[in-house]
């Protein structure tokens, strides 16, 4: 049963993973710069939201990385994110923000799509971690593609990636760094996962 004493623990569950996604941002745990780009580990925070408290709490968490990742556009802290800001506010805030809530939402519909198929929490636990990096990747580098692709500073990184095509710019772009973010979000949101599901199943006895 929905009670306002259910809302403040949803509230308090969501804003303690909003401050665990600003913490890791803040001390350097949520992305290890690598090139143009960043590994980003920010999804581990996404993932436990998502499958842990649903959509919304997905969507949110999601959107605090994206307003950081603008942020670091807008300071200057990214030499990329910089050029593409300048080329354009609205597609780079899309690129940052909307992207990163679209991963939260979309690693929520994942982890409840296949549980309810296959009934099974572990399989569905990992399904849902890996969901979380892997969305982020595919969304971030097909906007990227998609709008900015044509523009004098992709070109340029593509020229020095020495890609042909936009695909081939994904892969050399990505390439080893992704797969690394992907297993290593997805096997520490597992078990972070695994973890406070059996806490909250625990406390719900309780009560």
């Amino acid at each position: 049963m929905y009670t306002p004493k259910n809302r403040i623990l949803y509230l308090s569950q969501l804003a303690l993973l909003v401050a665990i996604e600003l913490v890791m941002k803040l001390v350097g745990l949520g992305s290890v710069p690598i090139g143009p780009l960043s590994m980003s580990f920010l999804t581990v925070p996404i993932a436990v939201a998502a499958i842990l408290l649903g959509p919304f709490a997905g969507a949110v968490t999601g959107a605090v990385f994206g307003i950081t990742a603008f942020y670091e556009c807008v300071s200057g802290t990214s030499p990329l994110g910089l050029a593409l800001l300048q080329l354009s506010v609205f597609h780079t805030f899309m690129l940052c923000v909307t992207m990163r809530i679209l991963v939260g939402l979309c690693t929520a519909w994942i982890f409840r799509l296949v549980l309810g198929a296959s009934k099974r929490k572990n399989l569905s636990f990992l399904i849902g971690a890996v969901a979380a990096p892997l969305t982020n990747t595919l969304f971030f580098m097909g906007y990227m593609v998609l709008f900015f692709y044509q523009t004098e500073p992709i070109q340029a990184l593509a020229s020095a990636l020495h890609a042909t095509n936009p695909l081939a710019f994904i892969v050399l772009l990505v390439g080893l760094q992704g797969v690394i973010e992907v297993v290593v979000s997805g096997i520490v949101s597992t078990l972070i996962v695994k973890v406070l599901s059996r806490l909250l199943a625990a406390q719900q006895e309780i009560r």
